[in-house]
């Protein structure tokens, strides 16, 4: 069934990202038979780092951690494909691996090897694919409450069709867009067990207002599949931090402590006070962890 047709409706740079957070860090590329928009910190000599944010994000995601990285990284995050400014991906890649398959395309054509890998609930799984099918071979995986795993019982089974009706009915994104008011917005940010700031909460607003980007993160949610990637953790030999915050009511942070007794090579640190945008609330906090993991993992070494 094709996509709907919603492009006409998508977050506009102009218009919506006249004041985007780090502007000047952007720009627009061709890559993988998509119109990218991606943000680049730090020295270009610095060893690589890739960051993947979350469903129904952007990179403004990244707009208190990306520079702390930056320290001592080149960071490269991009919006994936239906999300903020980046073309859609056409309905027969819109899978896990093929949104992986997507910014592989990408990462290669930006000549970028990441020693450090570093993704957000969603983006976490699409790393994780990455280095499963050694699309990547970086030295860190980190995953901030990463949707590693399925969602529990029937739930596993309902969430992905009901987002798979809902995606493909095109009325769906717009009545979602016109109710996206800013009550509705801090509503939907508060049950994921986060606190936001008035302009995060205006940024997320502003992209939950505008059909096209609602509709990306639906058709990521309706093809995801979860349970085949599960299958494929083990295989996970890539040195992996699990950072999870302790207040999530996306993902269950005990989800985190099972999944590490099936990684070969990873450990959690938990975040005591924060939710399922723990490095939007604490960007200070979650860039400590990674940046001391990094050091331990020597991935900051040129």
């Amino acid at each position: 069934m094709p996509l709907p047709l919603l492009d006409d409706q998508r977050p506009d740079w102009e218009r919506d990202g006249h004041d985007w957070p780090h502007r000047a860090a952007s720009r627009f590329v061709e890559a993988a038979g998509l119109r990218w928009h991606l943000q680049e910190f730090g020295a270009p000599t610095a060893p690589g780092l890739l960051l993947l944010h979350g469903t129904g994000a952007a990179t403004h995601s990244w707009r208190g951690l990306a520079p702390l990285l930056a320290q001592r990284f080149r960071v490269m995050a991009p919006d994936l494909p239906g999300h903020g400014f980046t073309d859609p991906l056409p309905a027969r890649r819109l899978s896990l691996p093929g949104m992986a398959e997507a910014v592989g395309g990408l990462i290669d054509h930006l000549g970028l090897s990441p020693r450090l890998a570093v993704g957000h609930s969603a983006g976490a799984a699409i790393l994780a694919r990455m280095c499963l099918d050694r699309r990547i071979a970086p030295d860190l995986l980190v995953a901030i409450n990463g949707a590693l795993t399925p969602f529990p019982g029937i739930a596993n089974i309902l969430f992905p069709s009901i987002a798979r009706v809902l995606f493909l009915n095109p009325i769906t994104p717009k009545v979602f867009a016109w109710s996206a008011d800013r009550a509705a917005v801090r509503r939907l940010i508060d049950g994921t067990g986060s606190r936001l700031d008035p302009q995060g909460l205006d940024l997320y607003r502003r992209l939950f207002t505008r059909p096209g980007h609602v509709s990306g993160a639906l058709g990521m949610m309706a093809n995801w599949d979860l349970p085949a990637l599960s299958r494929d953790l083990p295989g996970l030999t890539t040195r992996t931090l699990l950072i999870v915050g302790g207040d999530d009511k996306a993902i269950k942070p005990e989800d985190a402590f099972t999944l590490r007794e099936r990684l070969p090579n990873a450990r959690v640190e938990l975040l005591r006070g924060l939710g399922h945008l723990a490095h939007e609330e604490a960007p200070e906090r979650v860039a400590g962890l990674i940046l001391a993991e990094a050091e331990t993992a020597q991935t900051a070494t040129p």
